[in-house]
């Protein structure tokens, strides 16, 4: 397969392991760190739990840095991502939501017409700055602190990772009002659009006004439009404050085909990327069940393709012609297995990578309740021993 023209990311002041791992530089051993490290399985946020809300954490710099370099430190990670959630730009774009206990994250409003995504604020991205703000004190944290290792005794600065929700992934919970299982919603009023992806070489199309009306059809591309400006704008903050790398979660395209990621997809997501990339900061792209998509996502011109349990690291990587670094990926239910067994398949995990510069370890997915503080401590002590 031929290799894209990717934009190329500077390594800027910061050299650490993760960042150059990003950029399929040359490391000293594999970088480690994991989706959701700060999280409800760590009796140190639990605690801070007690007395804040999701919400309240991730709007108050001091408590989502101080949630977000305690998950850091405990661990022994390369990297410490700002907790924060994909959804907080919604509210200054004019869509409140809350969190319902066992239900997760509702719109008050969904989106469903191009009225309503006419009426979308794309003035306001600086209400968000308080993200800015907690990547700030946690970068500020770790420069000062530089680590060195055993067996590794340069000292290395941890990566500071920033993220933003990806277009597809924010619009559906903006149209469907929270989480769903078919994205009828979501399918329904993209499919009304023109295809976001024009010389893709798939055949044209007309949109059928009898089916839906013809002044819902630009409602699609009005929405990605005004999430693409935001979300650039969000992740521009990001960099300010001292984001070495953005991670771009597109938690739910793996429920598009390869023809409806192509023509409405592709498009929107690599203006986001190369949106970002101009910044100068490598970009992660991750998504899940994305085994099918994932010649597609590195169309976006990714410098870091995110995978979930279920896409072997050799295969793809082979079929990507090593073009584009790698993240992942660990079931993070293993995490759950006995010692040997979480061994075992970590160290499937590292030859299948083969010390080809580019492979960062992480898990396929976020870690989940009640997983074994102890076991994610041995996963990190395996990678630093390898």
């Amino acid at each position: 397969m031929s290799v894209v023209n990717q934009p190329v990311a500077a390594t800027g002041a910061n050299g650490s392991r993760f960042v150059r791992s990003c950029l399929r530089q040359p490391v000293d051993r594999t970088p480690v760190w994991f989706l959701r490290q700060a999280g409800r399985y760590m009796p140190e946020y639990m605690a801070v739990r007690k007395h804040h809300s999701l919400l309240d954490i991730c709007r108050t710099p001091d408590i989502a840095a101080e949630v977000t370099i305690t998950a850091a430190e405990r661990l022994g990670v390369d990297a410490a991502i700002i907790f924060a959630d994909l959804l907080l730009p919604l509210t200054p774009m004019g869509l409140d939501f809350d969190f319902v206990a066992n239900e997760g994250p509702q719109i008050q409003t969904p989106l469903r017409t191009a009225e309503q995504a006419r009426a979308l604020r794309t003035d306001r991205t600086g209400d968000l700055i308080y993200v800015a703000r907690g990547i700030e004190k946690v970068a500020s944290y770790f420069a000062a602190r530089p680590r060195t290792e055993p067996n590794h005794p340069v000292p290395d600065t941890l990566g500071i990772i920033g993220f933003c929700g990806a277009p597809f992934t924010l619009a559906s919970y903006m149209i469907e009002g929270g989480s769903s299982r078919n994205y009828i919603e979501t399918k329904k009023l993209m499919y009304a659009s023109p295809r976001q992806n024009e010389g893709s070489g798939a055949p044209s199309f007309a949109v059928s006004s009898q089916r839906v009306g013809s002044h819902d059809a630009d409602a699609w591309s009005i929405l990605m439009d005004k999430l693409i400006t935001v979300l650039a704008d969000y992740a521009a903050q990001q960099v300010q404050a001292g984001a070495d790398v953005i991670q771009v979660f597109d938690s739910w395209v793996g429920a598009l085909s390869p023809s409806d990621y192509r023509d409405y997809i592709l498009g929107p997501t690599t203006r986001l990327i190369r949106s970002i990339q101009s910044l100068g900061v490598p970009v992660i792209y991750f998504g899940v069940e994305t085994s099918t998509l994932l010649p597609l996502m590195r169309q976006t011109g990714c410098d870091v393709l995110g995978l979930d349990w279920r896409t072997p690291i050799d295969r793809i990587w082979r079929e990507l012609d090593y073009s584009v670094a790698v993240q992942g990926n660990l079931d993070p239910i293993t995490l759950f297995a006995p010692e040997k067994v979480l061994e075992a398949r970590v160290a499937e995990i590292l030859a299948a990578a083969a010390r080809r510069p580019g492979h960062i370890f992480n898990l396929g997915h976020g870690i989940v309740p009640n997983t074994p503080v102890d076991s994610v401590l041995q996963v990190v002590q395996q990678i630093k021993q390898s």
